[in-house]
């Protein structure tokens, strides 16, 4: 990886390295504040080779910044190892993660993250120092830094030799950073990663879209660098390719990011689902309540464009003359997105609602659906620009190896893959390591999938996932939950539920609006309002609903949604029988949802376990 970084300075002296976010502030001196200065690439590199040089093991909970991207290469060059802790994690799972790793040094934000470390520090006799960036007071505690004291430390020449001694012992199979898993049960594990595990996966991605500049490319990170997409792409790969990144502020995922968006105007944006899943359905809203001419502009400018790129992927020639029309119109709705420069948008790490696809397709936008685990340093395939197949993750590359293990009759079996992108292992857990890893080095990755004909992988489900039903029938959670969804626009979240149970239930979250901060509030969505107007119902929070028995009607609404799904199942085990609502939506801050917006599936059923408990009395 540095080798990656020490070649691409050579070329990069006047473009732009990082690009904070409007939040990030330095110290000017004890009592001015002001904005960070831009840092071309070079300065990055001096900066963080010459301060950090006797760092060893990094953590940093902050989600993304500045800072965040120095502590990773400072903590390389250094020969250590750079982890991340996500700033929901508790002071007991800090623990867990400083403990584990044998952190030397910790890199904090604010003074709510410094009081989790403080609370478990004697309790870590190899933690050296912690270095806080935005210090809100000067302490006495000879282990606490601050980030522009580390910055004017005087380098010596003892430390520059012990620094160079280090770069030269730092080999391509050695462990560069621990990403830690969030585990369904007990404490997270650790993932060891490789310096070469990373840059030949980033390597990959170069190779798999072919379209990048060299120098010219600009990115958007929003992701928590805790993270392996958001470390992979926003650290490694933008090096690799020289791209200016943007930071997101820390709201992103609340809502924020359309405006980091349309200030960056990336040319690549890796997005989690629920990314593209809350565009789809804000524009819809918008599509749904326009009128006339323009109404009907727009739909013939989607339709021409979603004909156009079906055409395409299934190899057949579309209509280019109403396709080019339709950019006309359509150019405007990317740029107010950010997304008028955009070559490659990629979307991974959770399932996605196919019917997203589709429609990014009607606004001229091909989403590139990939696949990849902590485990596999995030890429094992993906789509690419020119081959793709809507529903599959793509081909496998030349330099992998996937197989399906154990499949039935249909093909359908445990996803295993092999290659240098495989992880070293589960950090001091050789049991769990050899659990997943077998005896000829393939990953069982736990994921259920199949090849079709022509070489494409579909992701079916996962094993530790799939609902069982006590008759022992296998039944895919995830299908079930979007033919729900796709039955009643004002139904946020179908969670079901019926694992080793005689039948199968669901949780149903409604629409509501959310506040700046991304949490749900009582005040219905304009979806779930639609569905009140539907129903002669003068409800306008989701409170009057609930404290109405919930109303018979909105009951009878959503029993009928479910019923028209039911009507699709391929058996009576795969109809859902009973449901409930719940009292708030799915969000970051309730808990359903991770740091990336994935489901937590495990933290749903115990913290409605009363609710489900009752339906199988």
């Amino acid at each position: 990886m540095i080798e990656i970084q020490s070649e691409k300075l050579k070329s990069t002296e006047n473009r732009f390295a990082v690009l904070p976010s409007d939040h990030v502030k330095i110290f000017t001196s004890e009592n001015e504040i002001s904005p960070r200065d831009v840092q071309t690439i070079p300065e990055v590199f001096d900066q963080i080779c010459e301060k950090f040089s006797n760092a060893i093991t990094m953590l940093y909970v902050q989600s993304q910044s500045v800072e965040w991207f120095l502590s990773y290469l400072a903590a390389i060059h250094a020969g250590g190892i750079i982890t991340g802790i996500y700033t929901t994690n508790s002071p007991d799972a800090c623990f867990h993660i400083l403990e584990s790793s044998k952190a030397n040094i910790v890199v904090v934000d604010n003074d709510e993250q410094l009081q989790k470390i403080l609370k478990i520090k004697d309790k870590l006799p190899n933690l050296k120092a912690i270095v806080q960036t935005f210090p809100s007071k000067i302490s006495t505690d000879e282990k606490i830094f601050k980030w522009q004291e580390v910055e004017m430390m005087e380098i010596d020449d003892e430390i520059v030799e012990i620094y160079k001694e280090r770069l030269s012992k730092i080999k391509a199979n050695a462990c560069c950073n621990f990403i830690y898993t969030s585990g369904t049960t007990g404490n997270p594990k650790g993932v060891m990663l490789s310096h070469d595990n990373l840059v030949w996966n980033a390597y990959n991605l170069v190779d798999l879209v072919k379209t990048f500049k060299f120098g010219e490319e600009v990115i958007v990170s929003y992701l928590p660098l805790s993270h392996i997409a958001g470390s992979l792409a926003d650290i490694v790969f933008s090096m690799l390719i020289a791209a200016t990144v943007y930071f997101a502020d820390e709201n992103a995922l609340k809502g924020t990011l359309l405006k980091t968006l349309t200030d960056a105007r990336p040319t690549f944006f890796l997005g989690v689902p629920r990314v593209y899943e809350k565009i789809y359905e804000n524009l819809t809203k918008k599509f749904n309540e326009s009128t006339g001419i323009q109404s009907t502009l727009l739909s013939l400018a989607r339709d021409a464009a979603l004909n156009y790129h079906l055409n395409e992927i299934k190899g057949q020639s579309g209509s280019s003359i109403k396709y080019m029309l339709s950019k006309i119109l359509l150019n405007k709705i990317k740029a107010a997105l950010g997304f008028d420069r955009v070559h490659t948008l990629t979307i991974g790490a959770a399932p996605a609602n196919p019917d997203v696809f589709d429609f990014f397709l009607s606004l001229d936008l091909k989403l590139l659906e990939g696949y990849g685990l902590s485990e596999t340093a995030a890429g094992v395939l993906c789509n690419a620009p020119n081959e793709i197949k809507l529903g599959s993750v793509g081909k496998v590359p030349s330099h992998n190896e996937v197989k399906i293990k154990d499949s039935d009759q249909n093909g359908v079996g445990e996803i295993c893959c092999r290659g240098r992108m495989t992880f070293m292992g589960y950090l001091n857990d050789i049991e769990k390591t050899m659990e997943v890893i077998d005896k000829d080095f393939w990953f069982n990755t736990g994921d259920v999938g199949y090849f079709d004909d022509e070489g494409f992988l579909f992701i079916t489900g996962r094993t530790k996932e799939l609902i069982v039903s006590s008759g022992g029938e296998n039944i895919p959670y995830l299908l079930i939950e979007n033919t729900v969804k796709n039955e009643c626009e004002a139904i946020s979240n179908a969670f079901l539920v019926g694992d080793k149970r005689k039948f199968l239930t669901m949780l149903i979250t409604l629409k509501t609006k959310m506040d700046q901060n991304g949490a749900p509030i009582d005040e219905l969505a304009d979806e779930s309002l639609s569905l009140m107007n539907d129903l002669g119902l003068n409800y306008v929070s989701l409170s009057e609903i609930l404290n109405a028995g919930p109303d018979k009607k909105v009951l009878a609404a959503i029993q009928s949604a479910i019923d028209r799904a039911n009507e699709k199942a391929i058996s009576r085990a795969q109809k859902v029988q009973k449901f409930a609502i719940l009292p708030n939506d799915f969000s970051l801050s309730t808990g359903e949802l991770s740091s990336t917006l994935k489901l937590k599936r495990h933290f749903v059923l115990e913290k409605y376990k009363n609710i489900i408990d009752e339906f199988y009395l």
